[in-house]
């Protein structure tokens, strides 16, 4: 879902102003895959913190996916992610330099 957040806003200001260079930075709500109490991780010691209590700093693929669609970004967006305590929201924030 954040792929599908980014990507047209990216598009259109790419085709607008051309993108120099970007960060994104994107709120995320919980995943199955988050554990719900404290424990171990395999992953790194954030990802064994719980779900539902935490505002939780994670990796994102956001940024590659858009370039694979739009391959002229190829290594001019980078991101962010923070998985937080609710059922439901994915945001996007993303900051721009442009060419224009």
């Amino acid at each position: 879902c954040t792929t599908n957040c980014l990507a047209p806003i990216a598009k259109v200001l790419h085709e607008k102003f051309g993108i120099a260079e970007g960060l994104m930075t994107t709120v995320h709500a919980a995943t199955a895959t988050q554990p719900t109490q404290d424990g171990p991780s395999k992953k790194d010691w954030r990802g064994g913190r719980n779900a539902y209590m935490n505002i939780i700093p994670a990796s994102t693929g956001a940024a590659k996916a858009v370039a694979l669609a739009m391959p002229e970004l190829k290594g001019k967006l980078t991101g962010m992610a923070f998985r937080v305590p609710t059922a439901d929201v994915s945001a996007v924030d993303l900051t721009v330099k442009t060419e224009k």
